[in-house]
């Protein structure tokens, strides 16, 4: 009975032999498959974490168009007629 307890657990110790022969022999493969299975993992875990744990609150949303409110266009837009006879810069005649 002994030895089917042992065999069950050899998968795992085989597998964990095969891991650590890779992470020495090829490095950069096994790091990349790392991060890489990581990543998904981190996207659903990290979010959550961040809001319960560290009071992460999202940032407000960014405007989409200008503000058309009458107050700020006051400011923005000068309250007199157009100046037709406008010299220099560009408006030189050659």
């Amino acid at each position: 009975m002994a030895s089917a307890g042992i065999s069950r657990f050899n998968y795992f110790r085989r597998t964990q032999r095969y891991l650590q022969h890779q992470a020495h022999e090829n490095p950069a493969i096994f790091w990349s498959l790392a991060i890489g299975f990581a990543g998904p993992v981190l996207l659903a875990v990290v979010p959550p974490v961040r809001r319960n744990y560290f009071g992460y609150v999202p940032p407000e949303q960014i405007p989409m168009s200008y503000p058309l409110c009458k107050d700020a266009l006051m400011f923005l837009v000068p309250q007199r007629p157009r100046d037709k006879n406008l010299s220099g810069y560009d408006d030189q005649k050659p």
